[in-house]
């Protein structure tokens, strides 16, 4: 790893408040998270202590209502905080994404009385969240579920297994989308259920390229059994839930890329300019000199992308193209910064004794998860040039 302390990105925040948030995200990350962040990696340690801090410094509720435990920060902000979290460490800041999609439906679609009963342990009271809707046969088809919720009296029975569930197995709590009707999306509900239900179990995590320290496991629902009152919106409504979580997550996965892109791109620029070779550092030659410019370029296009669409979000106006956009020019970008620092570092960066063949590692999950970039391809092609098939 470089010497070379990397330079703080220069933001453009709302508020003194907001600037203050990031100081102090920017202090934890350099502090509690990145000392650690190789060694645990290798190790596979998920660092459920990390997740406490910040529960209890109240980031993990930043874009949802005070009154319920959260921090009232539009998404420009919370998403600039993912990304020094991801810089840090992507397991971090990948889970706290992941926490706050699955705290979304209930944010967004429950009942006040939900709200009250829920959320402030959800925000701000130490709980971790996973959010269920890939199923092993349902993927990018997310439509084709198969777990289903029958109901029995005053209860909801659910039987099915989810797939790829980050926090799978260690959630304290789980947003799950089960079928409650016909077939197709408009036959699925949303629930929310206890990490601790009868029932419900967790497979071994999946051995993976990279992030081994966040795991990713199967969720079994063996019968478990949830009351009414942890439906989350109306029957059938469950769907349009998702879909609308997935269009904030999104933004969540773009801001996460442009942290790991920009740590990649920080070990870079340490290592070109302290690197000599012919008497001069390596960061003297224009070749290299343009690979730094690229990546610098493109990590900044990617900020402001997401920054825009966030900005959109934040003034009630749609932003699904643009979240599309965002995720895929992000984690592209991430692909490809990642993929050249490694090349930069030469082979000093294939060893694990620098963080650069990690941070490839970790890029590809990104262009797979909550929407592969295909998937993204085909969401901003129907906003560009209408429907398939009209």
């Amino acid at each position: 790893m470089s010497d070379r302390d990397p330079q703080p990105v220069e933001r453009q925040l709302p508020t003194d408040e907001a600037r203050d948030l990031l100081a102090l995200v920017r202090d934890i990350a350099r502090r509690e998270i990145a000392p650690h962040a190789a060694r645990e990696e290798d190790e596979g340690r998920f660092p459920r202590e990390i997740f406490t801090l910040l529960s209890e410094s109240g980031l993990l509720g930043l874009p949802y209502a005070a009154e319920y435990g959260g921090g009232d920060q539009p998404y420009e902000v919370y998403l600039q905080v993912l990304e020094e979290l991801a810089a840090a460490r992507l397991t971090v800041g990948l889970g706290v994404s992941v926490h706050t999609l699955a705290s979304y439906a209930l944010a967004a679609y429950g009942a006040k009385q939900q709200q009250v009963e829920h959320l402030p342990a959800m925000l701000g009271g130490g709980l971790l969240g996973a959010y269920c809707l890939s199923e092993p046969s349902s993927g990018s088809d997310a439509a084709s579920l198969r777990t289903r919720a029958v109901r029995d009296g005053d209860s909801w029975v659910i039987d099915g297994t989810k797939a790829w569930i980050t926090h799978g197995g260690i959630a304290d709590f789980y947003t799950v989308m089960a079928r409650t009707g016909e077939d197709g999306p408009r036959g699925i509900t949303a629930f929310l259920v206890p990490g601790d239900a009868p029932g419900l179990s967790g497979a071994a995590p999946e051995k993976k390229m990279g992030m081994k320290g966040s795991p990713t496991a199967q969720v079994h629902f063996d019968g478990v059994r949830v009351p009414d009152e942890r439906r989350i919106g109306e029957e059938g409504q469950g769907f349009a839930i998702a879909l609308a979580a997935l269009d904030s997550g999104r933004l969540g996965i773009a801001a996460c890329a442009i942290g790991l892109a920009q740590a990649a791109l920080d070990e870079a620029v340490g290592y070109a300019t302290q690197r000599r070779q012919f008497g001069r550092p390596i960061a003297d030659f224009q070749g290299l000199r343009f690979m730094l410019a690229d990546m610098a370029t493109q990590i900044e296009a990617g900020r402001a992308l997401y920054l825009a669409a966030a900005r959109l979000r934040d003034a009630g106006r749609s932003f699904a193209k643009q979240a599309a956009m965002a995720k895929l020019h992000c984690t592209d970008t991430a692909m490809k910064v990642t993929i050249d620092a490694v090349q930069i570092l030469g082979g000093y960066g294939y060893t694990a004794d620098f963080p650069a063949e990690r941070y490839m590692r970790e890029a590809k999950v990104l262009q797979i998860v909550e929407g592969t970039n295909q998937i993204q391809r085909m969401v901003i092609a129907r906003h560009v040039a209408g429907p398939e098939g009209r």
